[in-house]
């Protein structure tokens, strides 16, 4: 069984936003000159998130995983920006909320992935038993 790209970046996108939740309210915030461990932490996975989610959106070759991975990159760049330019309890709420952002879309676009009509249908199919054989 061979996993797709996009479902394993969508996991991947899952985990960095739920490891972003708990650094959020785990980890200190920044004071009014520096980012803090939460901050920095949140800027590095956030850069991660933005390069794959914007090259996954470039080189896709379905419209739904360009708007998925389209849509990851922005959060992800607006996650870089509210990293280093809030601080204290600002960018405390804004990395976990940035973080939840991520963990929707990632979920969301991996359920757009599973219900496309590219994947592999099962289909079960239910028959009466057969009288024959059957005693009465």
């Amino acid at each position: 069984m061979k996993l797709s790209s996009r479902f394993m970046l969508d996991i991947l996108f899952l985990v960095a936003g739920a490891f972003l939740t708990v650094v959020s309210m785990t980890w200190a915030a920044g004071t009014s000159s520096t980012a803090g461990t939460a901050g920095w932490t949140a800027f590095g996975v956030s850069i991660g998130v933005t390069v794959l989610a914007v090259a996954s959106a470039g080189f896709g070759r379905n419209l739904t995983r360009q708007v998925g991975h389209g849509l990851l990159g922005l959060v992800g760049i607006w996650s870089l920006v509210a990293a280093v330019v809030f601080t204290g309890t600002a960018q405390t709420w804004l990395i976990f909320a940035d973080a939840i952002a991520v963990g929707l879309l990632a979920l969301a676009d991996l359920a757009v992935h599973e219900a496309t009509t590219e994947r592999v249908v099962h289909q079960l199919e239910i028959r009466e038993p057969s009288r024959e054989g059957v005693i009465a």
